[in-house]
């Protein structure tokens, strides 16, 4: 067996070659020239050097695979600016999309993102069925994954076996750009001095990445499946990650109102003040929702394993201090 992987230096990407191979699989890691190379360090692959947007590369590189997994995107999107998280996003999945027909693989696996869903809504748990529900301005990323998914059903009505998979918010080790991650560290520095309304669907990567790899194996084609394990508020993370790392638990609460302004105002500044603020404008405005989310059917059709958030944590904080990152 043999799998090509998109996004393959990043946290999820790195972690699926890890598990590809304790599988016996052989994966062709791709990835751009300028890529850190640190997340994959002790794991087995043949490195693919190329850009996204060259079909005709990945296609050639592609040739003899059985697998594909189109890992690769923006998911930083706070520090990047709207064209380039369109272009990657799905320009980029367009163009493996049709690398992939064009080589022949037996089947592709798109991650997406819970954020392509939208917000399910007031007290109901989201689900595979919901479409994509905010401005596209406020949330470009997950617009961004919307119209990414879009690509994937029309690549499978022209004859591509694809399966959709949208995690929820990732935690674990190998998170080197800092993404979901970056509470630990902040908690370990600084302490979590607030917290906010709102919750997010959290799953260790570990349980991701098996459910990429069941995906791959006994997804129905076309279909999505949610990846996420535990629904939790923004306080009750904050709580975890002060019991990781030792320190006292947050107590005050920011009012939501004020969260939201602050997001209006931070959506106005200048792009080179933007990087520098540890929250984006949407994510202020958004913050306060509750992003929560059904995972039934992927527990039924793929087994999605459930590792304690906690756990995960605890891993993630451990890694992070053998990186040297504390």
């Amino acid at each position: 067996m043999r799998a090509f992987v998109t996004g393959s230096t990043g946290f999820l990407g790195s972690n699926l070659v890890s598990a590809l191979n304790r599988r016996g699989v052989q994966v062709k890691a791709f990835h751009r020239s300028t890529s850190k190379l640190l997340a994959l360090e002790g794991l087995e692959y043949e490195e693919v050097v190329g850009d996204l947007m060259d079909v005709d590369t990945m296609a050639e590189a592609m040739s003899g695979c059985d697998l594909v997994f189109h890992v690769a995107a923006v998911a930083d999107y706070w520090r990047n600016g709207s064209e380039d998280l369109y272009r990657v996003n799905v320009g980029g999945t367009k163009a493996v999309l049709a690398a992939a027909m064009k080589a022949g693989v037996d089947r592709l696996v798109f991650t997406s993102s819970e954020a392509a869903l939208g917000v399910p809504p007031k007290g109901t748990l989201g689900d595979e069925s919901l479409q994509f529900n905010l401005p596209p301005g406020l949330f470009p990323y997950g617009h961004s994954k919307y119209l990414a998914e879009q690509e994937v059903r029309r690549a499978t009505q022209q004859g591509l076996d694809a399966v959709i998979v949208n995690p929820g918010v990732i935690i674990g080790p190998r998170d080197l750009n800092l993404i979901s991650g970056s509470i630990l560290i902040e908690a370990a520095r600084h302490g979590i001095p607030a917290y906010m309304d709102g919750g997010t669907n959290m799953i260790a990567v570990e349980d991701a990445v098996a459910g990429e790899i069941a995906a791959a194996e006994q997804g129905r084609t076309g279909e999505r499946y949610i990846l996420g394990t535990e629904n939790l508020t923004h306080w009750e993370t904050a709580c975890m990650a002060c019991q990781v790392v030792g320190c006292k638990l947050p107590k005050v609460k920011v009012p939501g109102w004020l969260l939201r302004r602050a997001g209006q105002i931070a959506l106005r500044a200048p792009a080179r003040y933007r990087r520098l603020l540890p929250l984006d404008g949407s994510q202020m405005i958004l913050g306060t929702e509750y992003f929560f989310f059904d995972n039934s059917k992927a527990r039924r059709e793929l087994g999605l394993p459930h590792t304690p958030i906690i756990q995960a944590m605890q891993e993630t904080y451990e890694w992070y201090e053998e990186q040297g990152y504390i």
